[in-house]
């Protein structure tokens, strides 16, 4: 019984220390699909995903996703901590390390009480080894504790800085595409000013190679909710694709190699990070772009005298494109809670910019009557 213990406790040590190494050190995917961080998000996600489903109330829903991203975090660090004082003190069980402050026979709680103090470098001395292997092992504990800390103290601030970096875009977002952002917006607001849209798509693609990079490294941050229940990180994502897609399909005027880099660079990240949550593609439903939609989609952007490209074959390239993306981000959606952006927004559609606690647009009304005419158009095209 002891010998299994013991080939077991390190076993335990081991794998929690090759899980953490990979989770917080290792700067790239791991495809191993059995993994003990991998285990944890599902057996936590899950449920708490299916929780939120129940609340009805969006508001709430968000407020309670939005914590799971930190709380699970903090959780897993701690079951990781936890795993390790216990194999080390099912270790000196088995090895029937002798100690020094009590009295025998020795009880498995007072072997967690040593390996917990030692692991934590707490160093209280009521309690300490006192055979040779029992010290070694303390030391060994006091090293792996040490480094655990000291690696904590440094992960932290890489996953919100690189949190930060991510949010920061998506606000910029908000007055360029809307809120939540749609394509047909983003193109309004810039189909007359190519170099702009030009060069908003070219920080795009930069972004999104940023997303892949930082998520795929750190996919806990997929779970992490964005300031406002109207963003996400997805959600800019899937506009931009959009977007792109429209300047690929044909817009009068617009240049096509950035948008191709842009949804090439996005599209990628959208597959990969489909890869690390095992979410395979699935038929998108119902259809984001019907007919009426895409004819109202045209209407609004001629309108702004955008014009895209228009019959058959335009409609079947755009499809096509669609085809490419679509079923990852419908996929990744359904499994984060995620709701996807419209093609076109919706009526009314206020941008987070405009609003307050105190009003839909905080005085804006009243500045708009005693304005003139053109101020009135310009501050309608904004």
């Amino acid at each position: 019984m002891r010998a299994v213990t013991t080939v077991f406790s390190i076993l335990l040590i081991l794998a929690i220390l090759l899980d953490a190494f990979e989770v917080v050190v290792l700067p790239r995917r791991v495809t191993r699909r059995i993994r003990f961080a991998r285990l944890f998000y599902r057996a936590t996600w899950i449920p708490s995903a299916a929780l939120a489903r129940r609340i009805r109330s969006s508001h709430r829903r968000e407020t309670y996703l939005g914590f799971f991203g930190p709380l699970s975090l903090i959780l897993l660090l701690s079951v990781w901590a936890v795993g390790l004082i216990i194999g080390f003190a099912a270790l000196h069980w088995s090895l029937k390390s002798s100690l020094k402050g009590v009295e025998a026979p020795f009880s498995f709680g007072t072997y967690v009480y040593l390996s917990g103090t030692t692991f934590f470098t707490l160093g209280y001395g009521d309690v300490t080894p006192g055979a040779t292997i029992g010290r070694a092992l303390a030391v060994v504990e006091a090293g792996v504790g040490f480094a655990f800390l000291a690696l904590i103290i440094g992960y932290l601030p890489v996953i919100y800085q690189a949190f930060s970096r991510r949010e920061a875009s998506i606000s910029l977002l908000d007055a360029r595409a809307g809120s939540p952002p749609s394509a047909t917006e983003l193109l309004r607001r810039h189909g007359q000013n190519t170099v702009e849209l030009d060069r908003l798509l070219h920080d795009w693609e930069r972004w999104a190679a940023d997303l892949l990079e930082s998520h795929l490294s750190y996919p806990v941050l997929c779970y992490y909710r964005s300031q406002h229940n109207n963003q996400s990180w997805l959600t800019a994502l899937t506009a931009v694709l959009d977007a792109s897609a429209l300047v690929m399909v044909g817009m009068e005027g617009t240049p096509k190699r950035q948008a191709q880099l842009t949804f090439a660079m996005a599209r990628h990240a959208v597959v990969d990070l489909a890869q690390i949550f095992n979410t395979p593609p699935r038929e998108p439903s119902p259809d984001r772009l019907p007919s009426s939609e895409l004819n109202r989609l045209r209407a609004i952007l001629l309108a702004a005298d955008v014009r895209l490209a228009d019959g058959l074959d335009a409609e079947q390239r755009l499809a096509e494109l669609r085809r490419m993306y679509e079923p990852f981000v419908w996929a990744l959606a359904d499994f984060l809670f995620i709701q996807l952006p419209l093609w076109v927004p919706a009526a009314k559609s206020f941008d987070n910019w405009q609003t307050s606690r105190w009003g839909r647009i905080s005085g804006l009304s009243e500045a708009r009557s005693s304005r003139s005419e053109p101020e009135k158009e310009e501050l309608e095209h904004f």
